[in-house]
């Protein structure tokens, strides 16, 4: 079959968010661009087509009806304290206050002008343990999900493609980035199914491959040598981010920074309907719960508590004797907090469907516990905790849950509520009572009670692991977002936007997020990296 060339003014690997919002923006501009995807043209859009559609963003008008003084000084700061940015972490500095401080006009403003919503409400996560997270709720989520954002960007593509000026292609993997007298000039594609080459020439080459948590073999090898990792983890992320880029990067001298910064969750378990190998559904773990070991005994001193420390959960879980928890709750726990991240599991939101969303809000999402029960053998309901501990068994293999154990457990929690609610002294229960101060965790957080309440059951024990998710580390860019070699200089005609630039910098966010900084970064960096290619990489 012979090869095939295509000259255009831009090239894009990868048609994730950050490759989308790039080519939009220089297709506007009068360039003609390739776009290069390893997926199939209905799963354009990358990780972000799955995800939730939650974005960190700073003094917006949604905020301010809510009566939240947010700025980009205080924003900043919870971001240096919460990530442990480096003094001499000066791009991933630079990065943060560009965010904060663009966060507003370029992204919510954007979103809005591209005829998309975001949720009236505004969620307060990521607070810290001690309260040196989010110093007030930042978290705003597109209304649809980040499926709908996908779905406008690429319908916005392909307005903008007037004169026939993209070239979209599917199905192809980049396996070469080719050079000239030190500047890159283009790529080699090959189509996945046939072999066929494709040459891609282009005088400015647009890195949007993602991170490279989508192998385990790669997380596995970039793992911080200093923190626990567990034997085994599920894949949250794309299974096409997988680094392959990055390194073919730093053959030609790019730096890679901060690998071995990760945002994992804590609370995965195998989907029930995997598309790869290995995958996992990342729960977002119920705020009532009882997080326990292999052993049905309480992880502590410290309680684990979902919403404060997300890189403390991952640490203290990873940690453990066995690379599996349990979550323990009963009917009532979960039908008013278990949540599943993503848009697949969250349908009312993703189709819009605000009447029954407020219904299951009020009511409890009765049919996505009772989904979850049919689908999922990691997913155990029994009426009484001896029987649940006999199922816990089962799953495992082993006899490691001693149903006396598991009651002990159960009514040592309980016994806090023996002398009325004035004299409860829990840390899980003063975080959650501290949690349904703000509105919004107050409709999907339960008020305080015994496990063993009458009428709450029956029973929930859910096996979670360590899941992968995203890369917060990657190739260095500046505030063009050009690739920077060993000197800090630009390598000509290199740029490198969303998570493969670890959303900016090569590490942007430190060892923390705010969460909900991963769809804004990715605007964000793509929209720098446009604004210098079509103005000839003038200073943004």
């Amino acid at each position: 079959m012979p090869n095939v060339n295509i000259g255009s003014d831009v090239l894009i690997a990868g048609g994730g968010l950050a490759g989308l919002v790039t080519a939009i923006e220089c297709l506007n501009a009068g360039k003609r661009v390739t776009l290069v995807d390893r997926d199939t043209p209905e799963r354009l859009g990358g990780l972000a087509r799955w995800a939730f559609g939650g974005m960190a963003l700073v003094d917006t008008p949604l905020q301010r009806r809510m009566k939240l003084k947010d700025s980009p000084e205080l924003a900043l700061a919870d971001w240096l304290r919460f990530g442990e940015l480096a003094p001499e972490d000066a791009l991933p500095r630079q990065w943060a206050a560009y965010y904060v401080e663009h966060s507003r006009a370029q992204v919510y403003d954007w979103v809005i002008q591209h005829g998309l919503k975001f949720m009236p409400a505004v969620n307060w996560v990521e607070r810290g343990l001690q309260g040196n997270g989010n110093s007030l709720p930042r978290y705003h989520i597109v209304w649809g999900t980040s499926k709908a954002l996908v779905t406008r960007m690429v319908e916005t593509l392909h307005r903008a493609n007037t004169g026939n000026r993209l070239t979209l292609l599917s199905g192809h993997r980049i396996t070469a980035l080719d050079t000239q007298n030190g500047r890159v000039t283009g790529a080699t594609a090959v189509q996945e199914t046939t072999g066929r080459e494709v040459r891609c020439t282009a005088p400015t080459v647009v890195l949007a491959m993602g991170g490279i948590n989508g192998s385990l073999e790669e997380a596995r090898a970039n793992w911080d040598n200093t923190r626990p990792m567990p034997a085994t983890m599920l894949n949250g992320a794309h299974p096409f981010a997988d680094g392959k880029l990055h390194h073919l990067t730093a053959e030609l001298g790019g730096q890679i920074t901060h690998a071995g910064e990760m945002w994992n969750y804590a609370a995965g378990f195998p989907h029930p309907q995997p598309q790869f190998e290995g995958q996992g559904l990342s729960a977002i773990p119920c705020k009532s719960a009882l997080w326990l070991d292999h052993t049905a005994r309480r992880i502590g001193p410290e309680p684990l508590v979902t919403g404060f420390d997300t890189h403390d959960l991952c640490q203290r879980v990873a940690a453990l004797a066995k690379p599996y928890t349990w979550q323990l709750m009963n009917w009532r726990i979960a039908i008013k907090e278990l949540a599943i991240s993503g848009s697949e599991h969250n349908q009312r939101i993703r189709d819009k469907q605000f009447l029954h969303f407020l219904r299951e809000t009020l009511l409890g999402n009765h049919r996505l516990v009772r989904q979850m029960a049919a689908e999922s053998r990691y997913f155990l309901v029994d009426d009484t905790l001896a029987g649940l501990a006999t199922k816990m068994n089962a799953l495992t293999g082993t006899q490691d849950v001693d149903a006396r154990v598991l009651q002990a457990t159960a009514d040592a929690f309980d016994a806090n509520f023996a002398l009325g609610s004035r004299v409860v002294n829990d840390d899980q229960i003063r975080r959650i009572e501290h949690a349904r101060h703000w509105p919004s965790d107050r409709l999907r957080t339960c008020k305080p009670a015994p496990l063993q309440s009458k009428g709450a059951g029956p029973f929930i024990a859910i096996q979670m692991q360590l899941i992968t998710r995203k890369s917060l580390g990657g190739l260095k860019t500046d505030l063009q977002s050009r690739v920077l070699d060993a000197a800090n200089q630009p390598i000509d005609g290199l740029y490198c936007v969303g998570e493969a630039a670890g959303f900016g910098g090569g590490g942007a966010n430190g060892k923390r997020s705010l969460e909900g900084t991963f769809l804004p970064g990715c605007i964000l960096t793509a929209r720098a990296a446009a604004r210098s290619i079509t103005s000839g990489n003038q200073p943004i």
